[in-house]
Formats: structure tokens, C-alpha cells, sequence
């Protein structure tokens, strides 16, 4: 009877050893099964990511006149306008107007980039454009909008600064935008301070274009540095002249009225390669600012635009001609 309980004692210890053998096997065989689960757990998590990534090829941009989908990354740029602002920010387009391309200050980035024009729509397809940028105004809209996503901006809609940082958005470099337009701002206001410094708070200054026997007064946004003088630095425009060119933002004169228009200061738009008929006449000559020295020229050809890089060179020659060269 012991011999038989003794067996049954050694069987039954035996069978509990087999159990607790199986048990520990299938925990140690389940470990790596559980970090195989995780890991398809996180590729499966991955996909999303992936097709986001892909999906994020394009973003809708927020244009005036409704969503449009643009590349996230535009490579193949078509400016129609503000090719300046592209510029600008580090990308150069593969078609711009005539006018840019005519720039001196863009000349050496744009010698191997087409000109093309809104009258024929055919120059902008064969640039093969991932981005046209346009202007409201601008001809062939619906053709346009055909050869590739098309965004049109309505010129004086937004002020300098917002524009830039507008392009900026577009083309996925609005923070890059941003930051330059809170520098300029700082450092053309502290530029204008130390002009009213030295000339007094009430120092005013005029802003013309000469062209030929033509002559413009032009308002406080109309390019040509008017945006810098007016706006950043917070300079005077005299009272003549603001009423002038309160309607149409720019006003045209004869030479013989211009002595009434001119501040205390005056800035003249013209092409400094070729003589002009204004400059120089004895009516000119007789102008208190021609006559004190207070007279800054400056390229007609590179101050057509209120990008950074034109309002950057004009802010040079304007902190210079008010600061060192003035009497």
C-alpha cells in the first residue's frame, strides 16, 4: 500500500513539472511575438504618415478668389508679377515678364530664365509651370488656369509687407517672409527717426518720376521707395501733395507747377544713364531742395517694385542720401 502511494506521489509530482515546463515555454516563446505585434503595430501606425506625406504633395492656399490647389513645393514657377517677391525669397522661376527681366537688380539671376508674357499664353505652357502666379488684372486668366494652378493677386490690395509674406505663404516660406518683414520695418523706422532727428519732426519729402519731358508726384504706396519713406520711416509728404494724389495715387505735373509740389526733400525716380529734360532746366535749379542739395536720385528701372530686395537697395541709397551726402 506505501509502495503504491509512493508511485502515485511520483506521478503526480511528475505531471506537475511537465505543466510548469509548458507554461514557462509558451511565455518565453510569447515574448517575441508581443514585440512583433508592437512593431506591426507601428508600421501599421506608419502607413498613415506615409500616405499623408504623399498626400501633402499639394496644399489648398487660400487665394482672393477662393481656394486653389498648389504644389506644398513649387519648383516650376511661372511670374506673371511679383517675381521680384519669388525672387526674393530664394527661388528662382522659370518665367517672368518683361519688366523683371529688365530689372538691373535681378539681371544676373534671371539670364538663363524665359520671358514670357500674358498675351500669349502658349510662352507660360512651355516653360511647363507647377505654379503660375498672376495678377487680377492680368490677360488669360482662364487660359492660364489650365497650364497649371493659377494664383492672381490684386495689386494694392494688401500694403509691402504683407504682400512678401502672402508670396511667402504660398510657396511654403511664410515664417522666412515674416521675419523679414519685422527686421525691415524695425530698421527702416529707426532710419526715419534719425532723419527727424537731424532735419526736425516736420521734414517733408516729395517723391517724383521724371521720364522725358513727364513728371509724376507719386503717394505714400505707388513703389519708386515710397512705401519705405512714408510708411516705415513715418517721413512728411507735403500737404500739396497729398491732395494730389489722393484719388489716383500718383499725380502728373508740368515743370512749370513742380516747384509748388516739391518738400523740403526730394527723391527723383529716372534713369540715370540718359539726360533729362527736367533735371537740369532752370526751373529745376530754382527749387529750395535742388538749391540746399537736399536731392536723391535713384534707378527708375530698380524701383518699380516694393519687393525686399528693391526696398533693401533703396533703403541704402535713402539712409545715405539723407544722412551723409545731405548738406
Amino acid at each position: 500500500m506505501k509502495k503504491n502511494s509512493y508511485w502515485a506521489a511520483a506521478l503526480l509530482l511528475l505531471f506537475v513539472l511537465v505543466l510548469s515546463a509548458c507554461g514557462n515555454a509558451q511565455t518565453e516563446s510569447s515574448a517575441p511575438a508581443t514585440e512583433t505585434t508592437e512593431t506591426s503595430a507601428e508600421a501599421t501606425n506608419s502607413e498613415p504618415a506615409a500616405a499623408e506625406e504623399t498626400a501633402s504633395g499639394t496644399v489648398t492656399y487660400e487665394s482672393e478668389t477662393g481656394p486653389v490647389e498648389v504644389p506644398a513645393n513649387p519648383s516650376r514657377i511661372v511670374a506673371l508679377t511679383n517675381a521680384p517677391n519669388v525672387l526674393s525669397l530664394g527661388v528662382t522661376p522659370v518665367g517672368v515678364d518683361q519688366w523683371t527681366g529688365e530689372n538691373p537688380l535681378f539681371t544676373d539671376k534671371l539670364k538663363d530664365v524665359a520671358v514670357v508674357t500674358e498675351e500669349q499664353p502658349e510662352t507660360v505652357a512651355a516653360q511647363a509651370p507647377d505654379l503660375i502666379i498672376a495678377g487680377s488684372t492680368t490677360k488669360n486668366l482662364d487660359q492660364l488656369s489650365k497650364i497649371a494652378p493659377t494664383v492672381a493677386y490684386t495689386w494694392g490690395k494688401l500694403n509691402y509687407l504683407d504682400q512678401q509674406v502672402e508670396i511667402g505663404k504660398l510657396l511654403g516660406k511664410e515664417a522666412e517672409a515674416q521675419a523679414w518683414a519685422d527686421d525691415f520695418s524695425k530698421r527702416a523706422s529707426a532710419v526715419g527717426e534719425k532723419i527727424k532727428a537731424k532735419y526736425g519732426e516736420d521734414v517733408t519729402v516729395s517723391v517724383i518720376e521724371v521720364d522725358g519731358k513727364s513728371a509724376y508726384v507719386m503717394g505714400e504706396s505707388w513703389a519708386r521707395g515710397t512705401e519705405i519713406v512714408y510708411q516705415a520711416m513715418g517721413l512728411k509728404m507735403p500737404e500739396k501733395v497729398k491732395e494730389a494724389v489722393s484719388t489716383e495715387g500718383y499725380y502728373s505735373l508740368s515743370l512749370e507747377v513742380l516747384p509748388e509740389y516739391m518738400g523740403d526733400f526730394v527723391l527723383v525716380s529716372r534713369k540715370l544713364d540718359a539726360s533729362n529734360e527736367i533735371v537740369g532746366s532752370d526751373i529745376w535749379n530754382q527749387i529750395p531742395a535742388v538749391k540746399e542739395g537736399h536731392v536723391i536720385e535713384f534707378e527708375s528701372r530698380a524701383s518699380s517694385y516694393s519687393d525686399p530686395t528693391t526696398l533693401e537697395n533703396l533703403l541704402g541709397i535713402f539712409e545715405k542720401g539723407f544722412l551723409e551726402d545731405s548738406k
